[in-house]
């Protein structure tokens, strides 16, 4: 069997889909392979996304932030889910994605936007990674659950 390859992105892939990628290619094994982008990528991952992610175990590996662009190409993977993980996004011109996948809009607070103590963003962040988890792992290991269908809150 052949691993799909699920798309997570968002506006500048710094926290959200940082986060999902790793998740997903921790949990996903020999099913998902995941992969992560921005429209407008920043210029790496937020400190406290990968801080967080360290904080969990996971390992960090060569994660960057990406633009759109990488996943359209010729030489792109064939994506059989696109996941955009921000409202604005899905306002956004994306671009055609190759092979036709499936797409889903999973509507999660940007923790990076998150004003205030080093605690209470820290906290942001923990919620998010929260969400993330739960949902993705009931993705991995339920290959027939619609991505339309889950609730991530």
């Amino acid at each position: 069997m052949s691993r799909k390859n699920v798309l997570f992105l968002c506006n500048h892939n710094s926290a959200r889909s940082i986060i999902a990628e790793v998740l997903l290619n921790d949990f996903g094994g020999d099913h998902y392979r995941a992969f992560s982008a921005g429209i407008r990528p920043g210029d790496g991952p937020h400190p406290m996304a990968l801080e967080t992610l360290r904080a969990h175990g996971h390992e960090i590996g060569e994660v960057r932030s990406k633009g759109a662009e990488l996943f359209t190409g010729p030489d792109a993977p064939t994506l059989h889910y696109v996941i955009t993980l921000c409202d604005s996004v899905a306002q956004e011109d994306c671009p055609v994605w190759p092979g036709q996948p499936e797409r889903a809009q999973w509507r999660l607070p940007n923790p990076a936007a998150v004003a205030g103590s080093d605690a209470e963003k820290r906290a942001a962040f923990e919620d998010l990674y929260a969400s993330l988890r739960r949902g993705l792992k009931i993705f991995a290991e339920d290959d027939e659950r619609s991505l339309r269908n889950m609730a991530l809150a």
